[in-house]
């Protein structure tokens, strides 16, 4: 049986207001929460597929993390790119200007970014193509 990915994990600053976030932007709830000395694993889910994300609080962690060079971004596809767009900012996000992203003169994407509380860049894509 081939591998399965089953998560992707985040740091996150202030659980309450990321949790909120990934809730009103994605429709995230919380699949489990796992709480420890040090720190607190929150696993975040909708009904669209099994894949989570993991948030990992640390507790003595008082100031925004450091994402380097390394991190890219998260991505999410929608139905309707532009109701979703339309949708995010009627909720108070602040999602940035929707592309349309052409490949050898052919549309190859659709898609805008918005970042969550802690500066985290999330792509929200139209299906279409490869990405469904």
């Amino acid at each position: 049986m081939p591998a399965k990915m089953i998560h992707t994990m985040i740091r996150v600053l202030n659980e309450e207001t990321s949790v909120n976030f990934y809730q009103s932007a994605f429709n995230l709830t919380i699949a489990d929460k796992l709480d420890f000395d040090d720190f607190t694993l929150v696993y975040m889910s909708n009904e669209e597929q099994s894949f989570e994300l993991e948030l990992t609080i640390n507790k003595s962690q008082t100031s925004p993390y450091d994402h380097g060079t390394a991190y890219g971004h998260l991505a999410f596809v929608v139905d309707d790119l532009d109701s979703e767009h339309e949708r995010l900012i009627s909720v108070g996000h602040s999602p940035k200007d929707i592309v349309n992203f052409n490949h050898e003169g052919k549309p190859l994407a659709k898609f805008f970014f918005i970042e969550d509380p802690d500066g985290y860049k999330i792509e929200v894509l139209q299906k279409m193509g490869r990405f469904r």
